[in-house]
């Protein structure tokens, strides 16, 4: 077997875990509110930053947090929170500061009791290996959280078609909020 087919096995292996009410569940949660930030570090932050892009085309007013033209979060809006571990200090630090702004919070994580997840109004369970190779974790034969990163990516992706759908957003429309200074 290739490497892409092992990785790609392995992606399914994961994802078929991952509950389907899901998808709704969290776009239901980001259609529910004005404003959506997102927050991640690393790989995770990459993760996070092309959730929020492609939000963003379909229409959403979505920032992530860290960068210099994201405002102030205020009651009322959503985080979320990608983190692997669900340990990330800065990840969890955002978290809990929008839990004290009475904001919701989904968090896309491997760990359910982490503290991260217990400061998540909305938990999106990803089972995927991470770089702590714990032992509830899925295996990989990828390096470090190569299998979270590319799980939440694709269960990121299934959110926007969710979102979309139900916003009656399609290609072209998305093709509007496209960057045109290419």
């Amino acid at each position: 077997m290739n490497e892409l087919n092992m990785i790609l096995n392995e992606i399914k292996h994961v994802l078929e875990q991952v509950e389907s009410r899901l998808i709704g569940s969290v776009a239901q949660q980001l259609q529910s509110v004005n404003r959506i930030f997102v927050v991640g570090e690393g790989r995770s932050g990459f993760m996070a930053k092309s959730f929020a892009m492609r939000l963003m085309h379909l229409g959403a007013h979505v920032y992530v947090v860290g960068e210099t033209i994201t405002p102030s979060l205020q009651t009322g809006d959503v985080v979320v929170a990608v983190s692997g571990s669900g340990t990330t200090k800065s990840v969890v630090n955002t978290v809990k500061k929008a839990r004290d702004l009475d904001c919701s919070v989904v968090s896309i994580t491997t760990k359910t009791d982490s503290e991260l997840a217990l400061n998540s109004t909305l938990i999106a369970h990803i089972p995927a290996a991470t770089k702590f190779r714990r032992e509830e974790e899925a295996t990989s034969i990828q390096p470090l959280g190569s299998l979270f990163d590319q799980c939440v990516h694709i269960f990121c992706d299934a959110v926007c078609l969710s979102f979309a759908s139900k916003l009656e957003e399609d290609n072209n429309s998305a093709l509007t909020r496209h960057s045109n200074l290419e």
